[in-house]
């Protein structure tokens, strides 16, 4: 029998636990707690510095996921197994999803998101009164935090998607355990 580690399952299982772990406890623990005890520019900051790498683990543990799909007496391994028909509802998609969440996120929401915290920033200096102060707040202040909340509301929504995306695969995927 070969070893453990030249199989695909150990892997699989360590990437559907980092991932499953990594979004239950930024999106439940992390992200709610900082928000009760941090001043509102060092959550910012920290929220910076999380995300990258946050979106990075949603978008690329799915594609090893697929990579090490363990087959079964009716499907194969990998990405054959991931596309076999009889797996199209409980892996093809829910993995599908949550890398294209993640990359969303991680690619268009994340930039996009920065882009307006930087805005509402300069404006802050301009207004002489933070975004999140009580308004009134200039035009531009206002359409900026539109815009944030616009942005950030998606995002946390595509968030949710690939974390209702993750625990359908790992439904099916403990259904299979003996």
């Amino acid at each position: 029998m070969a070893s453990p580690l030249w199989q695909p399952g150990p892997y699989h299982i360590i990437s559907y636990g980092t991932l499953l772990g990594t979004t239950v406890f930024h999106s439940f623990i992390n992200a709610t707690a900082s928000f009760k005890v941090l001043e509102r520019p060092q959550f910012a900051i920290l929220q910076r510095a999380l995300f990258p790498a946050y979106f990075g683990i949603q978008t690329i543990a799915p594609v090893v996921l697929a990579l090490t799909y363990p087959g079964s007496r009716i499907s194969a391994s990998g990405l054959r197994g991931v596309l076999d028909d009889y797996n199209r509802w409980g892996v093809l998609v829910p993995l599908t999803t949550a890398f294209a969440t993640g990359l969303v996120n991680w690619a268009y929401f994340l930039p996009a998101t920065n882009a307006v915290t930087a805005k509402r920033r300069d404006q802050e200096t301009k207004d002489g009164k933070r975004s999140w102060d009580a308004p009134p707040h200039s035009q531009e202040m206002s359409a900026l935090n539109a815009k944030f909340g616009k942005l950030h509301g998606i995002s946390s929504l595509l968030n949710m998607v690939t974390f209702g995306a993750i625990l359908a695969y790992g439904f099916n995927l403990g259904s299979r355990i003996q």
